[in-house]
Order: structure tokens, then C-alpha cells, then sequence
């Protein structure tokens, strides 16, 4: 290729120089850390994550080996630590009210538990415990009603005054790996299971909508809380 060597015909001369005012400009910013902290005291690798509704300092955090923790953001200290579960704590999310939160493990059941640290004295014990047929993978809850949904095999729609599943949803007979409320039209539900699809259901109807079939396979999901019929997928082709 021939090439002119001379500095004053650089062929990219205009974005070199716009990189180099750009960069000049944003300095500060490049020489920001973007770490701020890390919260240690897991024994073993964190498994799933739930934030507080309410309160912003507040993060759940779940690990192989069944453990919970709970930490506080501002203190970047962990407040609390249940022994939760024989096994991996597959899922957890909070209550809407942010009273108590739910897991579910390997163990193949489903506890509720107080979000605040019991009194002195007391044992740290859960509200409730579902013992479901099959390992759950997933839990979700509705953003306004006492309803949570679980995912497995199928994905079930439980009452929290209820031992067994109001309904069981599915299509297909493959592993379900996450499910989420929509957070706008409540009753409706998103899905991702392995066999690469993603499948939205209508809780009203009790039935599923709408199955899409991708190339690879999505791992989670999650809805937008502004507009009702978007939700970004994360997906293994990166």
C-alpha cells in the first residue's frame, strides 16, 4: 500500500485530533476509579442478588453454600447472615412492602423471611416453608399483590397464605431459569428457559402468550419500569 510519510498529509488527522480534545476534556473522568468497594464475607461463590424496594442501602445477596447476607451500602458492612438454605440459594427477591423477602434453594423449598434482624433472644427462623416437588431455579413477586412466582419445570404462581400453586404455567417441558413481573401491567410475566426461549404469560388468563425462540440461550430477564412492553434479555452470545 503506498503511504505518504509526510506528518502534514495524515490521513487521519481530523479524529485523531478530536480523540486528543476529547480526551483532554474528560481527564477527570478517566482518572476516576469506578471501584468503590467490595463487600467481603461469602464463603463461597454469590449465587443471586435482590435489592430492598424501599430502602436504597439495603442489597440481599445469596451464595452456594445456602448462605444469605444482607449488607448496608453506606457502612459497605454486612448487617446480618442466615444460614438459609442445604445447598445453593438459586433465587431471592423482596416483598413489594419490604418487610420480609423469599429464597429458594436446592433443597427444593420455598422460605419466607422477616427483613429485619430478630430480637435478642429469638432464633433466626423463617416465617414460612414451601416444600415444592422440584428444585426451584427462580422466584419473583408481584409488585402490588401477595403473589410470588417460582420457576423450575414450570413456572407456578403462588399465594403467600398457600401451600400449594394457585396455577402452573408452561409450555414446553424444559428448565425455566428465571421469571419476572412486569412492574407496570402486574399480571403479566416474562420467562427464560434453557432450551433458548424466552415465553411471556398472562396471570389472568392463566395461560402463556407469546413464545420466542432465540439462537442462544438467555440466561435472565428484566422489565422496564417505565414503559410496559420492554425488557432487555441477557443473552449468551455476549
Amino acid at each position: 500500500v503506498p503511504r505518504n510519510y509526510d506528518p502534514a498529509l495524515h490521513p487521519f488527522e481530523v479524529p485523531r485530533e478530536y480523540t486528543r480534545a476529547l480526551n483532554a476534556t474528560k481527564l477527570e473522568r478517566v482518572f476516576a476509579k469506578p471501584f468503590l468497594a467490595s463487600l467481603d464475607g461469602h464463603r463461597d461463590g454469590v449465587n443471586c442478588m435482590a435489592k430492598h424496594p424501599k430502602s436504597l442501602s439495603t442489597v440481599l445477596s445469596g451464595a452456594c453454600d445456602g448462605e444469605v447476607k444482607i449488607w448496608n451500602l453506606t457502612k459497605r458492612q454486612c448487617i446480618r447472615t442466615i444460614q438459609a438454605h442445604e445447598g445453593f440459594v438459586r433465587g431471592m427477591c423482596a416483598r413489594f412492602c419490604g418487610t420480609s423477602f423469599f429464597t429458594v434453594g436446592d433443597d427444593k423449598t420455598v422460605k419466607q423471611w422477616k427483613m429485619e434482624s430478630p430480637e435478642y433472644g429469638e432464633e433466626e427462623e423463617p416465617i414460612h416453608t414451601i416444600l415444592g416437588k422440584t428444585v426451584y431455579t427462580g422466584i419473583d413477586h408481584h409488585w402490588k399483590e401477595a403473589v410470588f412466582a417460582t420457576c423450575g419445570h414450570q413456572v407456578d404462581i403462588w399465594d403467600e397464605q398457600r401451600t400449594s400453586p394457585m396455577c402452573s404455567l408452561t409450555w414446553g417441558f424444559d428448565s425455566i431459569s428465571s421469571v419476572k413481573f412486569n412492574p407496570i401491567e402486574t399480571y403479566l410475566l416474562g420467562s427464560c428457559a434453557s432450551d433458548r426461549n424466552i415465553v411471556l404469560y398472562d396471570m389472568r388468563k392463566s395461560t402463556p402468550l407469546k413464545k420466542v425462540i432465540l439462537n442462544m440461550r438467555t440466561n435472565t430477564l428484566c422489565w422496564n419500569p417505565m414503559e410496559a412492553f420492554v425488557f432487555t434479555a441477557a443473552n449468551e452470545d455476549y
